[in-house]
């Protein structure tokens, strides 16, 4: 296959094609960010502690009979025992006074055998008032926020599958509509395992718009506008959804309205099937060659540029019209393939695991959950702004270990912050938060980078996986805290620094172009090349191979 990028040069690096098109595509991510972490909300649990029935007891009784417990230095009520009901009502009547008559040291205790009383404080009612998903139950929380994530896992599966079959925009606009009823059946949910299952749905549509609407525009857009949309443009436009989500769940604070509400904000994005292109370079594999010129062209006159009369030339179409169908199989098939592949699958998991992990605890700081929620959100901002403007000039194996030793040093650090320096224990999660984002920003374009048109969709689908693989286990990681509260800095710290290390045997993607060919592809390899040592030229179309004679290295030059 010929360079796209070099045979649709005329079209320019900007214009108005491209400024349409990225604005566009990125209003789609706005919907992901509303529907990824309202479990924050939907999951939080309020105050609470045992609900005492309506029976005869003393004023005194009724204050006393919930005993008190120290959580982190201070004195709280115990939010799953009582003291023993029938022995409380039999001291009531007698007429002792607690904590003068009766030791309360010694009394029997009891679980919450009548349920729980919830404050309303913040939330009128959520998923955990609704199904008493406390104490006992508590498991049941981060086991839901579990079942997104293996939505993520099966939806990262079979969206790179369909999107290479049927088309990138197809599956972006199916996967809306799916989201959008998902969420809506979600808020009927009748139990707790309903809510689960459609969590699940959940979560396989949302990753599957992302992962879709990501490689479309890396397709679509010129190498200019490609470096912009997948940093500055995909994952602001995450952020503004998400900065928004804290605001529209403050506003409503029952869950079966909230996410009703957010069920109907795809509804908007209908019309822009008429406005979005299919990706011509998928067009281009699958042998459409036809539409992709009428998609080329069309770009030609709304960037007001003249297109040559014979955009790709006849022995390139012959090449493409051969073109077949690549699967995950096709990855293991190359020991380069496999060993890129498998280091880009550790690197995402790592990284999800410290992302989602921070994102997710955000409602167990101190303070207003909403706020925490918000600024959580906007630490992303400067990051993806700076991500930006960096991934333009610096290399990207350097600038991604770099944020990644920041991002897990910065955790590691927390153990050693006194309990009264909370601010400062703040300051240092969200500067975590921040080295995070700058990874999980860096590592999207990187690895689009790095796989070839042919296999850049389950490439992308298969690190999606394994990523999937980790934040399954980010809900885990922060229920850890309530056993040690440090325990889960020290893990994504300790993860974070190891992948960082992996990372440096990654192959360098700066300044080159999109490889078109999994031949293409194996020249990028770089430190994974084995014993050959292939080099992919930037703008060098079909590179020639040159042998030296002393140490026998195949090296492509121009």
């Amino acid at each position: 296959m010929g360079d796209y990028d070099e045979d649709t040069a005329f079209l320019g690096q900007t214009g108005p094609y491209f400024w349409t098109t990225f604005f566009l595509l990125n209003t789609v991510f706005v919907s992901t960010g509303f529907n990824g972490l309202y479990i924050v909300f939907v999951g939080a649990a309020p105050k609470h502690h045992c609900l005492i029935p309506d029976v005869n007891l003393t004023d005194e009784w009724r204050n006393a009979i919930i005993p008190f417990t120290k959580v982190d230095g201070k004195e709280v009520k115990n939010q799953c025992s009582r003291y023993k009901l029938d022995v409380v009502r039999n001291l009531s009547a007698e007429g002792y006074i607690p904590g003068r008559d009766v030791n309360l040291t010694s009394l029997e205790k009891e679980g919450c055998l009548d349920g729980w009383n919830y404050s309303k404080e913040i939330y009128q009612s959520n998923i955990v008032t609704e199904w008493d998903l406390v104490c006992d139950n508590q498991w049941k929380v981060p086991f839901a926020s579990s079942t997104l994530f293996v939505g993520y896992l099966i939806g990262s599966l079979i969206s790179g599958q369909l999107s290479d079959r049927f088309g990138r925009k197809k599956v972006v606009f199916i996967s809306l509509a799916a989201q959008s009823v998902s969420v809506l059946l979600q808020s009927f949910s009748y139990s707790w395992r309903m809510f689960c299952i459609m969590f699940l749905f959940v979560g396989a549509s949302q990753i599957s718009i992302y992962i879709s609407a990501f490689v479309l525009g890396t397709e679509v857009l010129s190498k200019t506008m490609r470096v912009i949309f997948t940093t500055l443009g995909a994952f602001l436009f995450y952020c503004i959804g998400y900065m928004t989500l804290p605001w529209i769940a403050y506003g409503i604070r029952e869950w079966r309205t909230l996410l009703a509400v957010l069920s109907m904000t795809s509804v908007v994005y209908i019309p822009l099937w008429w406005f979005i292109p299919e990706s011509p370079r998928w067009l281009i594999t699958r042998g459409r060659v036809e539409e992709a010129e009428v998609i080329v062209r069309d770009a030609a006159r709304k960037n007001k540029v003249e297109a040559p009369q014979v955009i790709f030339k006849e022995f390139e179409l012959q090449a493409m019209l051969q073109s077949r169908s690549y699967t995950m199989l096709d990855i293991l098939k190359s020991k380069n393939l496999r060993c890129i592949t498998l280091m880009c699958l550790l690197l995402w998991m790592a990284i999800n695991i410290g992302y989602f992990g921070l994102s997710l605890n955000t409602s167990n700081l101190s303070g207003n959950p909403f706020m925490n929620c918000f600024l959580s959100a906007t630490t992303e901002v400067p990051a993806y702004v700076v991500s930006t403007w960096l991934l333009s000039k610096c290399p990207r194996r350097a600038l991604l270990s770099s944020f990644l030793v920041i991002g897990g040093g910065v955790l590691l650090l927390i153990q050693f912050i006194p309990d009264s320096f909370n601010y400062v224990a703040l300051a240092l999660e969200m500067t975590g938060k921040f080295g995070f984002t700058m990874a999980f920003s860096m590592v999207y374009i990187y690895t689009a980078e790095i796989y070839p048109t042919v296999l850049r969709n389950v490439g992308m689908g298969m690190c999606s996986s394994a990523a999937r693989i980790g934040s399954i286990t980010a809900p885990y990681v922060i229920y850890l805290g309530t056993y040690n509260k440090v325990l889960p800095y020290i893990l994504m710290g300790s993860l974070t620094i190891a992948s960082s290390v992996v990372n440096l045997f990654l192959p360098e993607t700066f300044n080159r172009d999109l490889p078109e060919t999994v031949e293409q592809m194996q020249e990028c390899q770089g430190l994974c090349s084995g014993s050959k040592k292939k080099k992919y030229v930037e703008g060098s179309g079909n590179p020639t191979v040159q042998r030296d004679a002393k140490s026998d290295v195949q090296t492509l030059v121009p």
